[in-house]
């Protein structure tokens, strides 16, 4: 008998989780920087921003000084007919207006009279100038303003994309360390049921226990077991999905290594890691929010195009005005006695094609403003939501640890009155039972809690705090 009281009471010892070594524990913080650092997604994030600059330059290629040169030259039966040179280098410029000076040369047996020019050629030098419709904008500054406007569009996404994988991969982070929390729990409950059944198997055997007692606590043991198989297998799980955020600088992936385990005290650093310790509603200023600045840019973009749009309204006419002088290497040599000027008028009488182009960009431009104030009210309303679900989980999370310990204070009755044989077996492993469950769900609403912390890091869109 005092054989038996004595694995009885190195049985009941306290169920808390055993703690480890923390050199070999990767933290929330730290599986955050190596995501955000090497994860090739995050590396497409950035290649938004990359093309946006790469439109940004193309766009600005527009204003870009040119050189032109045409030369043509007919050959036949020994007969030059003609042989004409026309080079051009032209200066665009932010309004309608072009500078551009010219060389010309030509000769030959049938050249076109209008087309005669001094033996040395003829230069020339002049303006072309939009004075209606393309003054004031046009395609090419549209285009200019609007890849500007994509560029700082590009910014705002490019971060809320990066925020929404560091989101998933913290999701990731809370189930493994949950499945973790899960199967030690588990383990410790074995060598529980293991002890026991050790002990009142001996019980038996020296004839201090009944049978059924025997086959209760195996009954309890090969429970316990199956437990801790699932458990088992979801923790592998769990840390396979971890692994699948996990690379190195070369885009290698690599593979968590088994005696690494989560951070067990994450609750003390979740805040700092997402930067959200001293967020409120208070001070949440949804205009700098990145989807709304996003938004906003998309709007701009939009004016750009409706802008454009009113100025297809005007009348085409298109002057130019060159100087002309045989002798280009005198400046004075240009005079107003000698030029080329030309005008160019069109417009459509009902303008119907551009009036319905502008009907059309109006309805863009409100239909954009309306999506705007939608979404400020939803993020509004999202983050208010969840601060609210998380006051309630602080609330939750006080009546679940009364709740665990009240149950282990409830098993450790128990087990004094069985020591002095006025409880049962089953008694003792009812009040386990209902223990174990409890710390289980204490453990899912931790989960539940650190993934609503998660989505306002999200939905708030902070930058990750990976010192």
């Amino acid at each position: 008998m005092k054989k038996f009281l004595l694995i009885l009471t190195m049985l009941f010892f306290s169920t808390n989780y055993a703690q480890e070594k923390i050199s070999n524990q990767l933290t929330l913080s730290e599986f955050l920087s190596y995501v955000k650092n090497y994860h090739p997604i995050v590396k497409q994030a950035n290649l938004i921003l990359n093309a946006s600059e790469a439109k940004l330059l193309k766009a600005r290629g527009a204003f870009d000084p040119k050189i032109e040169v045409d030369f043509d030259k007919k050959l036949f039966k020994e007969k030059e007919y003609y042989n004409k040179l026309n080079s051009s280098f032209k200066i665009p410029t932010w309004y309608g207006v072009e500078f551009k000076a010219n060389f010309e040369q030509n000769d030959g047996l049938f050249l076109n009279p209008e087309n005669s020019v001094p033996e040395d050629g003829l230069y020339s030098a002049g303006v072309s100038i939009s004075l209606a419709k393309g003054l004031l904008t046009n395609k090419r500054m549209a285009s200019l303003k609007q890849a500007k406007y994509f560029l700082n569009q590009a910014k705002e996404e490019q971060q809320i994309l990066i925020n929404k994988i560091l989101y998933d991969a913290s999701i990731t982070y809370f189930n493994w360390l949950k499945t973790y929390k899960e199967n030690l729990v588990y383990k410790s409950f074995l060598e529980n049921a293991a002890t026991r059944f050790n002990g009142t198997k001996r019980a038996f055997e020296e004839g201090e226990k009944p049978a059924i007692d025997t086959l209760e606590a195996g009954i309890t043991l090969n429970s316990r077991k199956l437990n801790l198989e699932k458990s088992k297998i979801k923790y592998i799980k769990a840390s396979l999905e971890l692994s699948n955020f996990l690379w190195l600088n070369n885009n290698t992936p690599i593979e968590l290594k088994e005696n690494i385990i989560p951070d067990l005290e994450a609750k003390n650093s979740v805040d700092k890691t997402f930067n959200i310790a001293l967020f409120n509603k208070e001070n949440f200023d949804i205009e700098n929010h990145p989807k709304i600045k996003a938004l906003e840019f998309k709007t701009k973009n939009l004016i750009v195009e409706q802008r454009l749009k009113k100025n297809n309204l005007l009348p085409k006419i298109d002057l130019q005005y060159n100087f002309i002088s045989a002798d280009g290497n005198q400046i004075n040599s240009f005079n107003s006695s000698n030029y080329k000027a030309g005008v160019n008028f069109s417009f459509p009488i009902f303008i119907r094609k551009e009036r319905g182009d502008l009907k059309l960009a109006n309805i863009k431009l409100l239909d954009q403003k309306l999506e705007n104030e939608t979404t400020k009210v939803a993020i509004k309303n999202k983050v208010n939501s969840l601060l609210l679900e998380l006051e309630s989980f602080n609330n939750q999370n006080t009546f679940t640890d009364t709740i665990v310990r009240d149950y282990n204070v409830l098993l450790k009755a128990e087990e004094r009155k069985f020591f002095l044989g006025e409880s049962s077996l089953f008694l003792v492993n009812y009040r386990e039972e209902k223990f174990i469950d409890a710390q289980l769900k204490a453990i899912k609403l931790e989960n539940e809690f650190f993934k609503t912390k998660a989505t306002l890091f999200k939905e708030a869109v902070f930058n990750i705090n990976d010192n």
